[in-house]
């Protein structure tokens, strides 16, 4: 053979395009896998043929391991814009975390594959490039069809269904193990709050206290039972829970500070006069008038039906509380009328009453707050809410979607969070409905009252504090935070959606958006269009306030509104169920 023909064999011999692929399998408990898993690299311009990826000689792929391959490709397969996974069993089946794929190309540009999935079966999974992109952004047929593929499983794997009618919608799962599993807690998770649920409940003795049936004998008692949980702030609590000032403080910067607003005219059914108060010599039409009075009225307790606890009924109130702010700045009740009717029976309580007459009425007014708080401000706002703007996201956002990048994060834990409390706190054999002023009944009841008073204004914290004509309270640090957060996350939120949406056409055109938004509106909001929350959504800026009121109230409102628990039940001020029908009768 000449030479020349060794030239012209050579150069015969195809070329092949290498592909340097590595795998991330998830550093979590039981994330790696046994099974021979294969891929396949779809390019613009070809696809590779499914090759298996297993590494030889060994046990499959490690939880926390990057496995490195080679693929060969008889010619460039163009940009890549998806890859398909699949595993198959070799002894018996079992499941893989697989968090992401990367691929250096041979032109050496690299592609990213995120996909924090667990691979369960034996079916091909398809994972999209993960640059995000904007529908109207998106033009390959493969990757749009892709996109509605993805979308088809979600709105199979999660379901919208009702609790109770009334309540926003949530996730159909009879229990949490009937969710995705990538939407469960992590093992580590799990143990984490069994354990500090287990560490609570016998530091604060309260495995003895929930099944005693015997009532407080004095104030001591109470302490004790904090005794083992003490912190400066308990300390501080302890020492001050009597005082006007302290009472009002909470309500600037306690677990409810979002229910007091300025009052520039008495309801009909408060009928306070000049002469039950001491106003520093100013009368109340003055101090109202120059904008230093305040109430909190809780009239969606009126007549909710209450609990009986150890054969013994409970009592809740459903106060209306008058405050003013003093010349030195602080905030303290001036009148508290504990039902909501005005009649002889239900006399205003004024601070120059016998101390334990003013002392009762404010403790049944923290014992509404307790009832109020916990299901409104809370459970519903921070939990419930979120967990209809984590449904719809799932259910209307693939993984490539701006928006899904952006909120994903704020959804973890959600969902499982959300059917342990409606399993173990609010059903009928649930601890707080065992163990609280109203039962399951009752609890549903302020849940569906408190759902048709909410408002798109009182979610966003800069129109909640100038609905409530609070801008000017001092020593307000709730909403010094809150408004500097809000600022912050609103500037974040403004970057990034004005990077993917360039105008308001596009916010318009993009049929995932307005899926998202739509969902949230029927099943969140009961199609409520009182509520103010938006149907769809046309401009930018419509966009950005909406979203930053989700990231808002999933993440620094709902610590606003729960971390502190622990610290305000050293108060006796601050009780769950009353017990008494003579402390009633005394009111």
């Amino acid at each position: 053979m000449s030479v020349s023909d060794l030239v012209l064999a050579e150069k015969t011999v195809p070329k092949m395009s290498t592909y340097e692929v590595t795998v991330f399998t998830g550093n979590r408990n039981w994330a790696g896998t046994s099974n021979n898993i294969y891929i396949k690299l779809i390019g613009r311009t070809g696809e590779s043929d499914r090759t298996c990826i297993t590494p030889l000689l060994t046990t499959g792929f490690w939880s926390g391991q990057q496995t490195n391959v080679r693929l060969s490709c008889s010619e460039s397969l163009g940009d890549l814009i998806m890859v398909e996974l699949d595993k198959q069993s070799v002894i018996q089946n079992d499941s893989w975390f697989v968090d992401k794929v990367e691929v250096q190309s041979p032109e050496g540009k690299v592609f990213k594959f995120p996909m924090y999935h667990w691979i369960q079966n034996e079916k091909v999974h398809s994972f999209m490039e993960g640059t995000a992109q904007i529908l109207s952004q998106d033009q390959h047929h493969l990757t749009l069809a892709a996109r509605k593929r993805e979308l088809q499983l979600r709105k199979y794997e999660y379901c919208w269904t009702v609790y109770s009618e009334g309540l926003p919608h949530c996730i159909k799962a009879e229990s949490a193990s009937d969710l995705p599993p990538e939407v469960q807690f992590s093992f580590t998770k799990d143990m984490e709050i069994k354990w500090n649920v287990t560490v609570v409940m016998l530091e604060l003795k309260l495995a003895h206290f929930k099944d005693s049936a015997i009532p407080w004998s004095d104030m001591d008692s109470i302490k004790a039972m904090n005794s083992r949980s003490k912190t400066t702030v308990t300390e501080y609590v302890e020492q001050n829970w009597e005082k006007d000032e302290f009472f009002g403080y909470q309500y600037l910067n306690g677990l409810n500070p979002m229910m007091i607003r300025r009052c520039s005219s008495l309801p009909a059914n408060f009928p306070v006069t000049d002469d039950m108060l001491h106003l520093e010599g100013f009368t109340l039409e003055q101090e109202m008038k120059n904008g230093n009075m305040f109430l909190c009225d809780y009239k969606m307790l009126d007549g909710v039906k209450t609990n009986i606890i150890n054969d013994k009924k409970q009592y809740l109130a459903a106060p209306l509380v008058l405050f003013h702010k003093t010349s030195d700045d602080e905030l303290k009740p001036v009148a508290i009328q504990l039902k909501q009717t005005a009649a002889e029976d239900n006399p205003i309580f004024v601070p120059t009453d016998t101390k334990y007459d003013w002392l009762l009425a404010k403790t049944f007014v923290r014992a509404a707050d307790f009832m109020a708080q916990g299901q409104n401000r809370h459970l519903l706002r921070t939990h419930l809410l979120s967990e209809v703007f984590s449904v719809s996201l799932l259910r209307n956002f693939p993984r490539v979607h701006p928006l899904y990048k952006l909120l994903v994060p704020h959804t973890r834990y959600t969902l499982h969070i959300n059917i342990r409390a409606r399993e173990r706190l609010i059903s009928k054999d649930g601890i707080l409905a065992q163990n609280s002023a109203c039962g399951a009944d009752g609890i549903i009841t302020i849940l569906q009252r408190a759902l048709s008073s909410v408002t798109y204004s009182s979610l966003c914290v800069p129109d909640n504090i100038k609905e409530r004509g609070v801008e000017k309270v001092p020593n307000y640090y709730y909403r010094d935070d809150a408004l500097k957060l809000w600022d912050i996350m609103h500037r974040f939120v403004t970057g990034v959606i004005k990077h993917y949406y360039k105008n308001d056409a596009e916010v318009k055109d993009d049929s995932e958006l307005q899926a998202y938004i739509k969902e949230i509106f029927e099943y969140g909001f009961l199609s409520e269009t009182e509520s103010g929350i938006p149907q769809t959504f046309c401009t930018v800026d419509e966009l950005v306030k909406f979203v930053t009121m989700v990231i808002f109230n999933s993440s620094a409102q709902h610590t606003a509104v729960n971390n502190g628990h622990l610290q305000a039940a050293a108060s006796p001020l601050n009780p769950g169920p009353l017990a008494g029908p003579s402390a009633w009768a005394a009111v």
